[in-house]
C-alpha cells in the first residue's frame, strides 16, 4: 500500500515540476522580434473614429501592396532593398486611398530609423526606441498608431490568414519565421 502512494506522490510531484518548468520556460520565449528586423506603423490623423477608420483603410491597402513588393524576398538585404525602392509606390497607394474614401489628409511615408512608443501585445512589451521601418503618417499624425514587423514577414501573413478567416496566432508565425529565416531550417 505504502508503495502506491509514494508512487502516486512523485508522479504528482513530477507532473507539478514539468508544469512549472513548461511555464518558466514560456515566459523566456516571449522575445517576439528578432534583433533584426523591420517594422511597419502607420499612425491616424486623431483618435477619432473616422480617423481611425481612415488608417485601417490605408493599413489594408499598404499591407497587400507590401505582400506584392516583398513576396520573392528572402533576406533583410532584398526586404530592405525593395522597401527602398518603393517608398514613392507606397505613398502613391495611400494617396489613392485616401482619395478614394475622400478624405484630404495628407500622406507622408519615410523608410529608414525610426520612433516606436511602448507598446504591449498579447502580454509581451515591445520597449519604445528607433527602429528600422516604413511610417506612414496621415495627416497630423496624432493618432493611435498601428505597427507589424515586415521582416521576417510577420504583418503580412498575419494579413493573409486573417483574410482567409483563420485565428492563428501570431507567436507562431514568430517562431516559424524566426527559424525559417534566421536558423536556416
Amino acid at each position: 500500500m505504502k508503495g502506491g502512494f509514494i508512487i502516486k506522490k512523485t508522479i504528482i510531484l513530477v507532473l507539478i515540476l514539468i508544469l512549472l518548468i513548461g511555464f518558466l520556460s514560456r515566459e523566456k520565449e516571449e522575445v517576439l522580434i528578432p534583433n533584426e528586423a523591420i517594422r511597419f506603423r502607420v499612425i491616424a490623423n486623431s483618435n477619432s473614429f473616422k480617423d481611425q477608420n481612415i488608417k485601417l483603410k490605408v493599413r489594408d491597402n499598404l499591407q497587400k501592396k507590401m505582400t506584392s513588393v516583398l513576396k520573392d524576398s528572402k533576406t533583410i538585404e532584398e526586404s530592405r532593398n525593395l522597401l527602398k525602392n518603393n517608398v514613392l509606390s507606397f505613398q502613391e497607394n495611400a494617396y489613392n486611398t485616401l482619395k478614394k474614401i475622400n478624405s484630404n489628409q495628407n500622406v507622408d511615408v519615410k523608410y529608414g530609423k525610426n520612433y516606436f512608443p511602448e507598446k504591449v501585445y498579447k502580454g509581451v512589451t515591445y520597449k519604445e526606441g528607433e527602429y528600422e521601418s516604413l511610417v506612414v503618417t496621415l495627416g497630423e499624425g496624432k493618432g493611435d498608431n498601428w505597427w507589424c514587423v515586415l521582416f521576417p514577414p510577420l504583418c503580412l501573413l498575419e494579413a493573409e490568414k486573417t483574410q482567409e478567416k483563420e485565428d492563428v496566432e501570431y507567436k507562431f508565425f514568430v517562431k516559424e519565421l524566426i527559424d525559417k529565416y534566421f536558423n536556416n531550417n
